[in-house]
């Protein structure tokens, strides 16, 4: 693999620097004025910079999406085909979710049919999280990428090196999510007696 040592450097500490400051928004910065569905797609698009434009979907939110997650019960449904900040807030929760989950694994994780105090309260502590796990990854990034981001290296490994760490760190925080996820609602028992039997 040929990289441009500087450029890659230049484009880390870009994303680092954003990163740091990148907040999703609070729950009260949310319109709650019944938005249509354009507007929503627009918006979406706004608060959720922080995925480097070379790396989203073309169409990364469309209204075909929101559709499928109203119908999948993921999200509640519109009032009178608007959208308020409930829903917004769900949108922006399921959007950063599958930036690294299935949206079968969505489902499983965000709790549906919240009343707006209790889905204010969830999506604080969200977005707090959200975060703190920024600030934590980019110090993570940061260690890792040492030798990528020291002008005097000559390690013509260490990004290729950091794509594979990235990846298996990645490979395996989604492994842990999803077998955490398919123990809801699981039968102790059943579980534990499939993996005496060697099952994992």
């Amino acid at each position: 693999m040929a990289f441009d040592k500087e450029l890659v450097a230049a484009k880390l500490r870009r994303w680092e620097k954003y990163l740091r400051e990148y907040r999703l928004p609070e729950w009260d910065r949310l319109p709650d004025l019944g938005l249509y569905m354009e507007q929503v797609t627009v918006l979406m698009r706004q608060y959720l910079d922080y995925l480097p434009p070379e790396l989203k979907e073309e169409q990364f939110i469309t209204a075909s999406t929101i559709n499928n997650y109203v119908r999948m019960k993921i999200m509640p449904e519109p009032r009178g085909k608007r959208y308020y900040r409930i829903h917004l807030a769900y949108l922006i929760v399921i959007l950063t979710l599958k930036q690294s989950l299935s949206i079968q694994d969505v489902q499983r994780a965000v709790p549906m049919n919240m009343s707006e105090d209790e889905m204010r309260a969830f999506y604080q502590y969200y977005v707090d999280m959200f975060h703190s796990v920024a600030l934590v990854f980019v110090d993570q990034a940061r260690e890792a990428t040492r030798s990528v981001l020291a002008p005097e290296s000559n390690d013509d490994s260490a990004i290729p090196n950091m794509v594979m760490l990235g990846a298996l760190v990645s490979g395996f925080s989604r492994i842990l999510v999803e077998k955490i996820l398919r123990l809801q609602g699981a039968d102790t028992q059943a579980v534990l007696e499939k993996e005496n039997r060697g099952k994992k």
